[in-house]
């Protein structure tokens, strides 16, 4: 048994030699979702300002605005070459907080309403008496039966087939699912870096060891 046990730790430790390809993996899901997003606010500027004025009723919105927009796009370049990585991070790691805190805190967790309290994440956490996991449970509840009302007046008035084709019709919570998800990933990023090989941060350093 011991003999097996070092053997599988063998092969973890061997696993290293190819532990560029986490931070590579958080670099590349990231990059195009801050590259599009900022491309979206840069394309639509205006309606951002006033979204962060009236909406979220953030302070200078024009500025928060523009620093928004500059962190995702510069950012989320910076994440697809692997420049920069633990600099960038820090901008973004703050929109993300921002967007936590002004856009999706009052609206709980999740991204998309579940629908089913039996699958729903709040099932393994309410019993440990986790805030608000028996009340998303009661929500699930009652999301489900508002979709079924939804797609039975979907399948007697409309095209069901056709509005379902491209995926289920669901329940938009807009929690701070996603962003909180991101800020992990980029937390990660911060304490690790753009990881070898693969990025420019690797060989920049490499050349600055090397000259000195």
């Amino acid at each position: 048994m011991i003999a097996v046990l070092n053997k599988l730790q063998d092969v973890l430790d061997a696993c290293r030699k190819i532990d560029f390809l986490a931070p590579l993996a958080l670099r590349l899901y990231l990059a195009p979702v801050f590259i599009a997003v900022g491309l979206h606010k840069a394309t639509h500027f205006a309606d951002i300002v006033s979204w962060f004025e009236y909406s979220l009723e953030l302070p200078l919105p024009q500025l928060m605005a523009f620093l928004a927009t500059a962190a995702e796009l510069v950012g989320g370049f910076a994440l697809l070459f692997g420049f920069a990585v633990r600099w960038v991070s820090i901008p973004l790691i703050i929109t993300m907080l921002v967007a936590i805190f002004s856009a999706h805190w009052d609206n709980g967790w999740f991204a998309i309403a579940p629908s089913d309290p039996n699958t729903s994440v709040a099932k393994v956490l309410a019993p440990i008496g986790f805030p608000g996991a028996v009340e998303s449970l009661q929500n699930s509840v009652e999301v489900g039966q508002r979709l079924d009302r939804a797609r039975d007046i979907l399948r007697e008035y409309g095209n069901y087939s056709w509005l379902t084709e491209k995926g289920s019709v669901v329940i938009l919570n807009n929690g701070i699912e996603f962003a909180a998800t991101y800020l992990v990933m980029l937390l990660t990023l911060f304490f690790i870096g753009a990881g070898r090989y693969l990025s420019c941060d690797y060989w920049i350093a490499k050349k600055y060891r090397n000259a000195r």
